[in-house]
């Protein structure tokens, strides 16, 4: 990614490049294990790439978030605290994503959805949400907290419930995603 990846994820948080000295004191450990994970992503240096990997292993460690380094995370990704977050390495997430603590993405092993999901932009993605298997979540999409996802859901949609079921509404992530790049 470039550095402007990292610079998307700032806005989303701080509403500018967030580079004040103020900010980068302050910083909490998620925009840490951000800027950690992007840093490996755009390191050409066989040196600096084997540093961060280091430094996104010891965050990682510390916040609870694993979210493996070559995971395809697009610009203005947003965690919304730290906490136990799972990614699979073999998901794709698109522009613009809110995930929130406790949200497992993970792989199915067997059967007709055996796969990693693949999510679009402008999605928020509650606590303790499960999305699992070779799926594809839509874009502008709003996954309610403790729902259980393992089926394709159109654009436009709200997930809620363990069965999940699908509302369709326009405009679903409205007054949920702020400051979108």
């Amino acid at each position: 990614m470039s550095k402007s990846a990292f610079t998307s994820d700032l806005y989303r948080y701080y509403g500018d490049k967030g580079e004040s000295i103020k900010n980068r004191l302050l910083r909490p450990i998620e925009i840490k294990y951000l800027r950690a994970f992007r840093k490996v992503k755009e390191s050409s240096n066989l040196f600096l790439s084997v540093y961060y990997k280091l430094k996104l292993r010891r965050i990682s460690q510390k916040s609870q978030i694993q979210i493996p380094a070559c995971t395809e995370i697009g610009e203005g990704f947003y965690i919304g605290h730290s906490g136990r977050i799972i990614i699979n390495p073999a998901t794709i997430l698109g522009k613009n994503i809110n995930i929130a603590t406790g949200v497992t993405i993970g792989q199915e092993n067997r059967g007709k959805r055996k796969g990693t999901p693949t999510i679009g932009d402008n999605c928020w993605i509650g606590t303790n949400a499960v999305i699992v298997g070779n799926i594809k979540i839509g874009s502008d999409v709003l996954i309610a907290p403790l729902s259980y996802v393992n089926f394709d859901v159109p654009d436009h949609s709200i997930v809620i419930g363990n069965p999940a079921k699908i509302i369709h509404k326009e405009n679903a992530t409205e007054g949920y995603i702020n400051r979108t790049v």
